[in-house]
C-alpha cells in the first residue's frame, strides 16, 4: 500500500512538473508567435479594431518585401563580421588569460580576478562618452573594426571568468602526464586541455557571439553610415517618423534571431556541461 502511494505521488509530481514546463514554454514562446503572426499581416489588418492574433490573410510576401525595402543582406553581413570578429578576438585573448589564472600563481592574482568581476558590472551605455572619445582618437568611429574591438573588450571579462572555471574543473595531472611524454606547456594546453574543455569553450563562444550580435547602443552611437550598420540598428529603417511598419519590422526581427537559433541547436549537447564546468569554484 505504501509503495502504491509513493508511486502515485511520484506520478502526480511528474505531471505537475510537465505542466510547469509547458506553461513556461508557452510564456517564453508566445512573443515569438505574436511576432510571426504580425509579420504575416497587412498594415490595415494590424491597425484594425476587430483584429485577432492570427492573420486573416497571411501575407508571406512581407518576408520577401523587406529585402527590397532595406539592404537586409548588408545588415546581416555586417552583424556577422562584428559578432564573428569580436568572438575570435575575445577567445584568442581569453583562453590564455583564463589558463594562466587557472594554472599559475602570481602576485596580485586575487586583485586581478576582482578587477575582472568589477569590469563586468559596467554597461556600455555608462561608458559611451569615453568609448566615443577613444574611438575618435583611434579614427575607428563609423567603422566595423571599431565595433569588433569594443564588443571583444566588453565580453573579455565574461570569457576569462567562465573559461577559468572550466580549466579549473579539469585535473592538472593530465597536463603533467603530457609533460612527462615530452610536451611543453603550450603543447599540453593545446593538445590535452583544450580538447577536454571543448564544451566550456563552445558555450563561452556562443554567449560571446550572441552578446555581440544583439549589441545595439554602441553601434547606434558610433555608426553614422547606413552601409556599415549592423542588423540591430539597420532594422530601424522600418521605424519611421510618421509610422512604424510593424509587419516589416517583425519580419526583419525574425530573420535576426535565425543565426542565434541555429547556433543554439548546434551546441545544445554541450551547453549544459559547459555551463556546469564553468561554474567550478577556484
Amino acid at each position: 500500500m505504501a509503495k502504491k502511494q509513493l508511486t502515485l505521488k511520484g506520478t502526480v509530481l511528474r505531471v505537475l512538473l510537465y505542466l510547469v514546463v509547458i506553461i513556461v514554454c508557452i510564456i517564453t514562446l508566445y512573443p515569438y508567435f505574436a511576432m510571426f503572426c504580425t509579420a504575416l499581416k497587412s498594415r490595415a489588418e494590424i491597425f484594425s479594431m476587430n483584429g485577432t492574433i492570427l492573420p486573416i490573410n497571411a501575407m508571406w510576401s512581407n518576408f520577401i518585401d523587406i529585402w527590397s525595402r532595406a539592404p537586409m543582406a548588408n545588415y546581416m553581413l555586417n552583424s556577422l563580421m562584428i559578432a564573428g570578429g569580436s568572438t575570435i578576438i575575445a577567445m584568442l585573448c581569453g583562453i590564455p588569460a583564463a589558463y594562466a589564472l587557472a594554472r599559475m600563481k602570481f602576485k596580485g592574482q586575487t586583485a586581478f580576478l576582482g578587477f575582472v568581476i568589477v569590469s563586468q558590472m559596467f554597461a556600455p551605455v555608462v561608458l559611451l562618452i569615453g568609448i566615443y572619445k577613444v574611438m575618435s582618437i583611434l579614427t575607428l568611429t563609423d567603422s566595423i573594426l571599431g565595433l569588433v574591438f569594443i564588443n571583444a573588450a566588453f565580453n573579455q571579462a565574461f570569457t576569462i571568468w567562465l573559461l577559468r572555471g572550466t580549466f579549473m574543473g579539469i585535473s592538472a595531472e593530465m597536463e603533467q602526464a603530457a609533460t612527462i611524454d615530452g610536451c611543453n606547456r603550450i603543447q599540453g594546453m593545446t593538445k590535452v586541455l583544450l580538447p577536454v574543455a571543448a564544451p566550456g569553450i563552445v558555450t563561452t563562444l556562443i554567449f560571446i557571439f550572441i552578446n555581440a550580435w544583439n549589441e545595439y547602443t554602441v553601434a547606434l552611437c558610433l555608426i553614422s553610415t547606413s552601409e556599415k550598420e549592423p542588423l540591430t540598428v539597420g532594422i530601424n529603417v522600418f521605424n519611421g517618423y510618421n509610422m512604424i511598419e510593424w509587419q516589416y519590422l517583425f519580419a526583419a526581427s525574425l530573420f535576426a534571431i535565425v543565426p542565434v537559433v541555429i547556433l543554439f541547436m548546434g551546441i545544445e549537447k554541450n551547453l549544459v556541461s559547459g555551463l556546469a564546468s564553468g561554474g567550478v569554484k577556484g
